[in-house]
Order: C-alpha cells, then structure tokens, then sequence
C-alpha cells in the first residue's frame, strides 16, 4: 500500500533552491540529507521508496517533510546552540576511523570507494554521529592520521619454497647479528650481494642548498641540470657485497653483469675470509647467480669453496639486507650529478664506499642519527643507512 504523505506542492523558484542545495553537497550533511529527502517526495516517490534511497527509517522521513510542511526551509537547518563546534568522543573518532578506512562495498554500498560527502552521510545515517561538516570530517581524519591515498601495487611471491627461504636468510641475520650460535659446520661469515645498476651517464635529479628567491643576489643562480643529453658512453653496474660481521660494503664495476663476471667478484669475496671459514651469500634469483642445465659453475664453484648460497624467494628480493645501502648510494653518490665521464662516475662511487667503511663505526656520526626510525621520531633516511645504522 502506497504512503500518503507527500511534501506540500513547491514553486518553482523552491523547487530550485532544493535543486541547488542538493547538487552543492557541502555544508552541513543534516541539510543536505533532508533536502534529499524533500526533494524526492516533491517528486511524488513515497515515504518507503525515499527511506530505502536515503538509507534511513521511514520515521525520520515523515518527520522530516510535516515539518517542512510546517516550517519550510528553516526545518532544513539543523538549530544548533552557540559556541565551540561538537566535539566527538573517543569511541566516535575510533568509530569515524574504522569506517574511512573500511571499503564501502563492505558495508553493501554500490561503490568502490570514500568520498567526503557519501562518508559524511553514511556515518550520519548509521548513527555513528549526530551531524558533521566535510570540513570537520577532513581534519577529524587528518587528526587521526588517516588521509586519501593513492592505491599502490604489490606482487605476490609464487615460489612454491617461500617459507623455506624465507626462515633460512632470517636464520643466517639472526647469527650475523649475534642473536643465535651458528651450528657446527655451519655457515659462520653471511655476505649479501646484488648488483646495483644499470649506471647510465645522464644529468639526475636531486636536491641542493640555495639561497631563497627573495635573498639571492644579483647575477647568482642556482645550480641546474642540462634538459637534454643523449646517452653514448653505454652503461656500467656495481657489483656490491656487504659483509654482515664487519659491516663494511665491497664493490666492483664491471661492463657487463654476466654469470662469469659474477663469479669473479665471487671469488674475490671469497679470498676475505681463510678456506676453512664457511661463508653463506644471500643473493636473489638473478639467472647470473644460478646454476642451470646447461651451466653448472656456480654451484660447483660454491660446493668446491665452502660456500652456501642463500636466495632469498622470488619476488622478494626485500630479504637482503644490501638494498638499504643501495639507497644510501644512490642519495649520496649519484643524485643531483652530471659525470662527463664513466671514469668520473666510477670513481665517486668507490669513493662514497670507501667513506662509508670509514665511518661505519664512528660514534659520534651514529650519535647524531640516534634515535631515528623510532616511534614517535622522524622517518629514516639515508644518512642513517651511510653511516652503519642497524
């Protein structure tokens, strides 16, 4: 049986204010929320179809067009008292929470994701608070640490021995780092490795110290990087080890990263330590670092040298440990550079590691990066990798 009620007959100049305030959608949510509702009565749907549309009690809509009916557009505006704006509970800010960072198909809704209005007015539907603004909404967000976000990737591992992996390189950090004994016959010395390239010679962006606009003199510039530049001097990599017990990088730059010249920065990592010290390298799944069909020499070379390779899973390469020191370069070596030369670009490279090994246990520099990372301090950077950090 079809409800009664309807919202009184509006002109049309009314009919356009409704119009209006609904299409604005800010402000106050109450006002929107009951603009809706007497606009679709106004357009003859019944009380039961705009409860079902406005996801809320049939109730709330009688009441809603009797005192539109009765009071007109003031019924639309909420009559708040004087003062400060409402302030929320704890449970109504955890509440708040816990819905923005839901999705809204968990909740039935027709969506895929948060938008200021459609979150203001299903917290306002559900209960979850009386009325809030858009405004109120973002910072009472922003206070709570959530905002609107970009949706990131993430690749999935599909090797079928992940775990496995996985517990053998923590097992070998763990001995690093002194947490665990290693077992007799065991691998004593762990060395991650990977290659960090390819290293082109081109202008890379970075960042520099320079005097504001408004305090710089006449005729001085900012250093800048060239626009254009055409790559032909090919490329160069970084064959990089970084020994967990000594905590000190060793690099190698070669033409070509092939499985002959992998294994012989291999060998020279080998030569660091006596024969009969076990030595385990946490390497990915690089086709180089691997023995095939075809090419059995690296795991000969391993078996003949007291050697254990530990890869770490497919597509998981976040395992070893070295990827930090990579960033760590990258930041202090090559960012804001323009090398002429491959000779030149080398050489800042060996020279950055050879300044890292030398101040890898220096208190003082680890005195200034002290406490970093931690809850509540400011975010990593980089310094805090160069200079040995844990």
């Amino acid at each position: 049986m079809r409800e009664g009620l309807y919202v009184r007959e509006l002109s049309n100049e009314e009919g356009n204010k409704l119009l209006r305030i609904v299409r604005r959608s800010s402000g106050s949510v109450v006002t929107w929320r009951r603009a809706q509702m007497v606009l679709l009565s106004a357009q003859h749907m019944d009380v039961a179809g705009i409860a079902d549309v406005a996801f809320t009690s049939a109730d709330r809509v009688r009441e809603v067009i009797n005192n539109f009916n009765a009071d007109g557009f003031e019924s639309l505006y909420p009559r708040y008292s004087g003062g400060h704006p409402p302030k929320f509970t704890l449970g109504e800010r955890r509440q708040v929470k816990k819905v923005a960072l839901s999705r809204p198909v968990d909740h039935g809704l027709p969506f895929s994701t948060w938008s200021l209005t459609k979150l203001a007015e299903f917290l306002v539907a559900e209960g979850v608070v009386e009325d809030i603004s858009h405004k109120g909404l973002r910072l009472l967000l922003r206070e709570e640490g959530v905002s609107f976000q970009a949706i990131k990737t993430f690749k999935q591992s599909k090797d079928p021995h992940f775990e496995a992996k996985k517990n053998r390189v923590l097992e070998l950090y763990d001995m690093a780092d002194g947490k665990v004994t290693p077992a007799e016959g065991g691998s004593e010395v762990v060395i991650c490795m990977d290659e960090f390239g390819p290293l082109n010679l081109l202008p890379r962006p970075g960042r520099q110290w320079a005097a504001v606009t408004e305090l710089r003199k006449a005729g001085t510039k900012r250093r800048r990087r060239r626009a254009t530049y055409h790559r032909t001097e090919g490329v160069r990599h970084l064959f990089a080890a970084y020994d967990m017990q000594k905590d000190k990088l060793y690099g190698h730059i070669k033409a070509k990263k092939d499985r002959a010249t992998f294994l012989v920065f291999c060998k020279y990592i080998r030569t660091l330590y006596p024969p009969e010290v076990r030595i385990a390298i946490v390497l990915d799944n690089f086709s180089p670092h691997l023995s095939t069909k075809v090419d059995q020499r690296v795991g000969e070379w391993a078996q003949a040298n007291n050697v254990e390779m530990a890869y770490v899973p497919t597509d998981a390469s976040w395992l070893n440990r070295i990827e930090c020191h990579f960033a760590a370069l990258r930041y202090f070596a090559l960012d804001g550079t323009d090398h002429r030369d491959h000779f030149e670009q080398n050489d800042m490279v060996r020279r950055y590691i050879a300044w890292r090994n030398r101040h890898a246990h220096d208190e003082a520099l680890r005195a200034i990066s002290k406490g970093c990372g931690s809850p509540g301090g400011r975010s990593r950077s980089p310094w805090d990798n160069a200079i040995g950090v844990a």
